[in-house]
């Protein structure tokens, strides 16, 4: 039997990058899964997919009754869905702020708020945030970005007390830079794209980019009906950056 056999799993943003390959490896342990994506059609279309905006609350409630209607229920929520923003604290203004902070954060509530009856009603319920390396490392031009993932950790940690003792085991993930469709557009745009991907490859003691597989396989583990007791915990897959100090070669 495979571990996510019988299982729903909705993910968040998972049209592409770290969501799509979080999908691909839910539905290769068995479980049935739902991608909600503000571009549905570029889903793998072996998966249920539905439009949703995760900051817009009415959205999101009738995606989650679509998934329902469609699915029987929902075990697993994988809140991927977000959103970049560069610059320091004056780079961006009161509403790029408020953007970034409703898809980033209270996107992440308000789809579990959503899903939570049925996460209840679940014999192996479990949810898994999408934080950052910024949340832990201060990194330059990032002061917003590393605000909302910020708060995804410490969300992670206070939804995993408020709702343990119904069941349902909240964790997060932490990449480091990842090689997705959003990092890809970061370089498009840089003066000298290839010297920008060396240096951010550089950044990461192991000398590369995560690989999206490699975070999936992360969150996997913590949607994991096998993994019983660990709830309230974050992993990091950045290549030791957040750990390790190495000496120059």
């Amino acid at each position: 039997m495979q571990e996510f056999e019988n299982l729903v799993a909705v993910v968040t943003g998972g049209a592409s990058g770290i969501g799509a390959a979080t999908a691909a490896r839910l539905a290769d342990g068995g479980a049935r899964v739902a991608v909600l994506d503000l571009n549905p059609d570029a889903a793998d279309g072996r998966f249920i997919a539905v439009r949703a905006d995760v900051a817009d609350r009415a959205s999101v409630e009738a995606a989650i009754r679509d998934v329902v209607d469609r699915l029987g229920g929902i075990d697993i929520v994988i809140n991927n869905a977000g959103i970049g923003a560069q610059g320091d604290i004056a780079a961006n203004d009161d509403a790029e702020w408020a953007r970034v902070l409703n898809v980033n954060v209270t996107g992440i509530a308000r789809t579990t708020a959503a899903a939570l009856p049925h996460l209840r009603a679940s014999r192996a319920a479990a949810v898994v945030n999408t934080s950052s390396i910024a949340a832990t490392a201060g990194l330059p031009q990032r002061a917003l970005y590393s605000a909302s993932k910020g708060a995804v950790l410490s969300l992670t940690r206070a939804m995993a007390a408020d709702h343990l003792r119904e069941g349902i085991r909240v964790n997060c993930v932490s990449p480091g830079t990842a090689d997705t469709p959003w990092i890809g557009r970061l370089l498009e745009k840089a003066s000298d794209p290839a010297a920008e991907r060396a240096a951010l490859e550089a950044r990461q003691p192991h000398g590369r980019l995560v690989a999206p597989g490699e975070v999936a396989d992360a969150i996997a583990y913590l949607a994991s009906p096998l993994s019983r007791s660990t709830t309230g915990t974050c992993i990091a897959v950045d290549g030791g950056m957040h750990e390790l100090r190495l000496r120059p070669e």
